[in-house]
């Protein structure tokens, strides 16, 4: 059974006041919780985000998973859109269709990439981290995960989506145009080439996809898969 960060998070709140933050190192944990300490506290909550994050990536890495999921598929650059039609009426339908297959595809390539970067993020969450996440609102974690990992996830995913565009001929023309929009400050930085938009939209289409296992995480409660989890739920049952 997948784990739901929300349920996690919710529970572990209580544990958090009781056992995280007013506890203070090397005291027990206050009366009612039994055994839980604060690492079990804390272990709780990281296997939580990992199980979590891994959910997510998981639906997105899939084949299919930007593409059929309208939440988070890539369309064309804003500049292509507004030629769309006219690329249709000229013929080059396919070859629309061809750039939003490949920037999707391209996406759903990158996605694994995000798996190792954000349980690294878990592991070196801080007790400051931690209940930020758990005080915090209903993307909380998310926040956190976006904060920590960005800019190291474009640096991964951009060489994997400039790979997968590069076959697409309008990938190509599209790069020299916007390329050329973007000096004359036409067309966003971020969307000057085909590789810089599509990782901005995964990205984009990756954190809303974590946002959405917290949220569900937060308001529906669910079975755990690991010990530790388990152990922290049976506390406040």
């Amino acid at each position: 059974m997948t784990i739901n960060m929300t349920r996690i998070l919710g529970v572990l709140l209580a544990i958090v006041i009781t056992a995280v933050i007013t506890v203070m190192p090397g005291q027990p944990a206050a009366a009612g919780l039994g055994d839980i300490s604060n690492a079990d506290a804390a272990s709780g909550l990281k296997q939580a985000l990992t199980d979590g994050s891994a959910t997510a990536v998981k639906l997105l890495g899939a084949e299919n998973g930007y593409l059929n999921n309208p939440k988070v598929k890539i369309p064309l650059p804003p500049s292509v859109q507004k030629i769309e039609s006219g690329l249709r009426m000229m013929g080059m339908k396919k070859q629309a269709d061809e750039l939003v297959l490949s920037m999707n595809r391209a996406a759903e390539a990158a996605a694994p990439e995000a798996r190792q970067l954000l349980t690294d993020a878990v592991k070196k969450m801080s007790v400051e981290d931690a209940k930020g996440i758990l005080t915090g609102g209903d993307t909380a974690a998310t926040e956190y995960f976006k904060r920590t990992t960005q800019t190291q996830l474009t640096q991964r995913f951009l060489p994997i989506v400039k790979k997968a565009t590069d076959r697409v001929g309008l990938a190509q023309q599209y790069n020299s145009l916007a390329g050329q929009g973007a000096a004359l400050g036409l067309v966003k930085q971020d969307d000057a080439s085909i590789e810089t938009y599509v990782t901005r939209k995964a990205l984009d289409g990756l954190y809303l996809t974590i946002a959405e296992q917290e949220k569900s995480f937060r308001q529906n409660p669910v079975g755990a898969t690991s010990n530790i989890v388990k152990k922290v739920f049976g506390a406040l049952q």
